[in-house]
């Protein structure tokens, strides 16, 4: 019997689709979405003309506990740019060469918060 998809999981796809609709009205390309590997996940993969932009979405209902934004997590960040090397390498490019950066698109409550270049991959490891 398939499980049906519990409520974090929607408001995580949901959350997903408005931050995807509002890059791409920022002039940003789509190019995937929920790529995954052992050592973590890439929320979105856009391209901002020739930069390659991995984006990272969260979503906190109230900022109780801190906002959406402060939830990135140094663990996070790491798994964030561990992923983006590998999905870089599968197209044949390095994180050391290619023109790359990591978003952070953060909802608290109504608010919307967009970070272009969040943090350096660097910050990501420190």
């Amino acid at each position: 019997m398939l499980k049906s998809p519990n409520l974090s999981w929607i408001q995580g796809r949901h959350f997903e689709y408005k931050a995807k609709q509002f890059l791409q009205q920022q002039g940003l390309q789509f190019i995937s979405r929920n790529v995954s590997f052992p050592v973590g996940e890439i929320d979105l993969v856009m391209k901002d003309q020739n930069t390659w932009v991995f984006v990272e979405v969260r979503f906190r209902r109230h900022d109780n506990f801190g906002n959406a934004l402060m939830s990135v997590t140094l663990n996070k960040r790491k798994k964030l740019l561990a992923a983006a090397k590998l999905w870089l390498l599968k197209q044949n490019e390095n994180i050391e060469t290619a023109l790359c950066r990591f978003d952070i698109c953060a909802t608290t409550g109504n608010q919307f918060e967009w970070l272009p270049n969040a943090f350096s991959d660097y910050d990501a490891i420190h």
